[in-house]
């Protein structure tokens, strides 16, 4: 019971977390840009040039996914291990209790960079909400589609277009789909696969930012204990 009494809860939920929501945003969201990309090459351009700049676009990001992957897996085993160190309960678990000022600076230091790196997450967060909206976007458009095919005329002036978002240039052919084609597109497995992706791909992000504010919570916590039990007794300086 006192080993369990020094285990930091807090930190381990939130290691938990992180690596429950990158694995959803890097797995998903790789998946995604490559369903994405086919879905452009078959049904919105028609030439290679037209979207080469959109796979170069998607080979970057995918690279970025790998080193945010790697990045993250290390950094919440970093945290976690900080969180072990300065939780206060397992300190008192191996008697009294010593705080060097190199330990206090590196806790410190792990709240400033947990606080900045939720700030940017936050980013990555908001960014990932733009593909969940242009699937969104298509999907109503599809809807409405099939609530109006009886009047043809109309249904063909519903479009999608994906030059508007900045897929494609402007000069992209067809750049578009409307009316039953695009009803159609909405029905293909490869549309449906790639809009849940997305969905569990912001999830994801969600989760990882949710990691990333317990921790600092818990991190700004343990470094107060720090502080205050450091009093009682400080050991020697590094």
């Amino acid at each position: 019971m006192r080993c369990l009494g020094g285990v930091p809860y807090c930190s381990l939920v939130a290691t938990l977390l992180c690596f429950s929501g990158i694995a959803l945003f890097c797995g998903c969201g790789h998946q995604a840009l490559t369903e994405t990309e086919r879905l452009i090459e078959t049904y919105f351009a028609r030439n290679l040039q037209d979207y080469i700049t959109l796979a170069y676009i998607i080979q970057y990001f995918q690279y970025v996914i790998y080193g945010l992957a790697s990045f993250f897996f290390l950094y919440c085993i970093a945290l976690l291990a900080e969180g072990f160190y300065t939780t206060s309960a397992a300190k008192q678990t191996f008697g009294e209790f010593r705080s060097t000022m190199c330990g206090r600076c590196l806790s410190s230091s792990f709240i400033v960079m947990t606080y900045l790196l939720a700030v940017l997450w936050l980013l990555v967060f908001a960014f990932s909400a733009l593909p969940v909206y242009f699937f969104y976007n298509m999907d109503a458009t599809c809807s409405t589609i099939d609530v109006l095919t009886e009047t043809p005329a109309s249904i063909n002036q519903l479009c999608v277009d994906a030059r508007q978002y900045g897929l494609l240039p402007w000069n992209a052919v067809p750049g578009k789909a409307c009316g039953m084609t695009l009803s159609n597109i909405c029905k293909t497995r490869e549309y449906q696969m790639t809009y849940n992706l997305y969905v569990a791909a912001f999830t994801g992000a969600g989760i990882t930012l949710l990691a990333l504010l317990t921790y600092t919570v818990s991190s700004t916590y343990n470094f107060a204990v720090l502080r205050y039990l450091g009093r009682k007794g400080i050991g020697p300086r590094c």
